[in-house]
């Protein structure tokens, strides 16, 4: 188990953006997880378990166990997705609640001078590009950009076709910049039936793209926090604010439950909420 936590970490930090505050308290966490486990016959329950053993340490606030579970819940989510364990042991995993946090989303202004940051002339510098515009583009996952293949990119008629979770496919339409940067890093690319590959030629590995991302944001002069999966929430949040529907958003993010998608209508209430006390006469 010791192999797939340090996955999972860094899945967190690649894809997620978690800081090194967040990753260590993980650890932690799933350590404690994997010595409960250690000599137990494995079973649906033992999640469930776990997590009442948590709720019966008299010397852990809620706000820790919480944590705990969803660290648990998160990493058993991870290994299913892997297709590591065949259970979907997250199910059984239940914990205090605790308060709903809203997803980072970057503004336009950062959006904007990320995307528009200087080409860095390199070799790779058009499928970087190209990769930066698509995911904010689409709202794809990362996972899903590595993968994403040629024959399922299609510039004529704007849209690229995305294997999401459960492999389930969805279709995303995807604007004009996204298109010229994937054109222009198609004219340079080697065929092969990945659309991104790496040096050697292969499938681009997650922390590479995330390495590509903070590079074009430091380059960018952005101060926020920039990871892969910021994009993605950018993209939805900047949907939502200039007033696409929820059901249209789920679609294109591929998430099964609406539910997931409500919580960028927090988003824009807080920025609605920003402007009324900014604007209005007794805000």
């Amino acid at each position: 188990m010791d192999a797939w936590i340090e996955d999972f970490l860094t899945h967190l930090r690649v894809e997620r953006g978690a800081s090194p505050r967040t990753l260590e308290a993980y650890r932690r966490d799933l350590a404690g997880f994997a010595g409960y486990v250690a000599g137990r016959r494995g079973s649906r329950a033992i999640a469930q378990e776990f997590a009442a053993h948590l709720m019966e340490e008299d010397r852990l606030r809620a706000v820790s166990i919480a944590r705990a579970c969803a660290a648990v819940k998160s990493f058993l989510r991870f290994l299913r997705r892997e297709a590591l364990i065949d259970d979907d042991l997250a199910d059984h995993v239940t914990s205090p609640s605790k308060p709903r946090t809203l997803p980072h989303a970057l503004t336009s202004s950062d959006c904007g001078r990320l995307l528009d940051s200087p080409a860095v002339r390199e070799r790779f510098s058009a499928r970087d590009r190209a990769i930066l515009e698509l995911l904010y583009a689409s709202g794809a996952r990362v996972s899903e950009i590595c993968a994403l293949p040629v024959e399922n990119v299609h510039l004529d008629a704007s849209y690229v076709r995305l294997l999401g979770k459960g492999s389930k496919e969805r279709v995303v339409p995807v604007g004009r910049r996204a298109i010229a940067a994937i054109e222009e890093y198609l004219r340079a690319r080697k065929p092969g039936p990945v659309l991104f590959t790496s040096v050697r030629g292969g499938p681009l590995r997650r922390e590479t793209v995330w390495k590509i991302v903070k590079r074009f944001a430091a380059a960018a002069g952005v101060k926020a926090n920039v990871f892969p999966h910021a994009l993605r929430h950018s993209f939805a949040t900047h949907l939502v604010q200039n007033g696409a529907d929820l059901r249209t958003v789920q679609e294109m993010l591929g998430h099964a439950m609406i539910a997931t998608t409500q919580i960028y209508t927090f988003v824009d209430a807080t920025r609605l909420r920003a402007v009324h006390g900014k604007f209005h006469p007794r805000g």
